[in-house]
C-alpha cells in the first residue's frame, strides 16, 4: 500500500519535489498501515481467547439418572452442591438398551462418563462421588486425614449395606418398585407373607438410624460436622423415601434432613423435589 502511493505519487513532480512527497507519502500510509495493524492485533488475540473458551463451556462429566430415585438423587445433589460441571441424562427406559449396556453392563444408574476413568464411566453413588472428590481435591466432603475418611466411608457402607436394604424392603412395594431377587417381596409368596415382611422391614429401620444419630453424628450437626459430607447426602437423600409409608421419623431426623436443605440450598432442593414429585404421584394414585 505504501509504495504503490510512493510512485504514483513520484510521476508528476520534480526530482527535488519528489523526495519530500515520497518521505510524505510514506509517513501517513505507514501510520495508515499500522493503525489497521493495531486494530487486527486485538481481533486476533479476542479470536483466540474465544476460541480457548469454547471448549471450557462443555461439560466434561455426564450423568445418566432417574429423577424419582434417591440413588440417583444423591450424585445429582452432590454434583451441585460441588459446583460441578455437568450435564444430566434421563435414562427412563434406556439402561437394558444395547447402547447403555455396552457401557454399562450392570444397566444401572447412575452412572457418570467421565475420560479420567479406565473404563469411560462409573456407577454406584457412593463410588462417584468418592471419585470426584478424590479428583476435584473436595476435601469439604471427604476429608483426605485417614481418621475422618474412615468415618465417612463407615457411615457409608453402613448405609447401603444395613439401612438402605430395610429401606428397599418397606418402601418399594409402595413406589412400585421391583423388588430384588431372592427377596420375600420379588416371589410369589401370599400377599400376607409379603405384607409382613414389608412391616418387619419397617420396624427394623429404627435401629441403624440411631446408629446414624448417636455414633456418626455424635452430637455434631452432620456427620461429616459441621459441613454435609458425602455420607450426609446419601443419608438425607436415603430417608427421603420414608414419606411415601409415612414413616414418623424422629424428631433429630426431621431437623437434620432440614438443615441438610438450608445449608445446601437449590442443590439439595432441585432433585430432591424429583423425588417428592414422584412419592406424591404415587401416593395421589393410590389413595384415587
Amino acid at each position: 500500500m505504501a509504495k504503490a502511493v510512493t510512485k504514483s505519487a513520484g510521476k508528476p513532480a520534480t526530482k527535488p519535489a519528489s523526495k519530500p512527497a515520497a518521505k510524505t507519502a510514506a509517513k501517513p500510509a505507514a501510520k495508515a498501515a499500522a493503525k489497521p495493524a493495531a486494530k487486527t492485533a486485538p481481533k486476533a488475540a479476542a479470536g483466540k481467547t474465544a476460541s480457548k473458551a469454547k471448549p471450557a463451556k462443555k461439560q466434561a462429566l455426564t450423568i445418566s439418572m432417574l429423577k424419582p430415585s434417591v440413588n440417583n438423587m444423591t450424585v445429582r445433589v452432590f454434583a451441585r452442591a460441588a459446583g460441578l460441571d455437568h450435564a444430566e441424562t434421563d435414562a427412563w427406559g434406556q439402561t437394558r438398551s444395547p447402547e447403555y449396556m455396552a457401557r454399562n453392563p450392570a444397566h444401572l444408574t447412575p452412572m457418570i462418563e467421565d475420560k479420567g476413568l479406565p473404563r469411560g464411566v462409573l456407577w454406584e453413588s457412593c463410588a462417584i462421588m468418592q471419585y470426584l472428590s478424590n479428583k476435584h481435591g473436595l476435601e469439604k466432603f471427604y476429608p483426605k486425614a485417614p481418621a475422618k475418611r474412615a468415618m465417612i466411608d463407615s457411615a457409608m457402607f453402613y448405609l447401603i449395606g444395613t439401612l438402605y436394604p430395610y429401606v428397599a424392603r418397606a418402601t418399594y412395594p409402595a413406589l412400585g418398585f421391583p423388588q430384588y431377587a431372592g427377596e420375600v417381596g420379588h416371589s410369589d409368596a401370599h400377599p400376607e407373607r409379603k405384607s409382613e415382611a414389608q412391616k418387619a422391614a419397617v420396624a427394623a429401620i429404627a435401629e441403624p438410624l440411631e446408629v446414624f444419630h448417636s455414633f456418626f453424628r455424635n452430637g455434631k450437626p452432620f456427620i461429616g460436622g459441621k459441613n454435609p459430607s458425602i455420607a450426609d447426602i446419601r443419608l438425607a437423600a436415603t430417608l427421603e423415601f420414608l414419606a411415601v409409608i409415612n414413616y414418623a421419623l424422629p424428631k433429630w431426623a426431621k431437623e437434620y434432613m432440614a438443615a441438610m436443605e438450608k445449608k445446601l440450598g437449590k442443590a439439595y432442593a432441585g432433585p430432591a423435589g424429583d423425588v417428592r414429585g414422584y412419592i406424591a404421584h404415587v401416593k395421589s394414585q393410590a389413595n384415587a
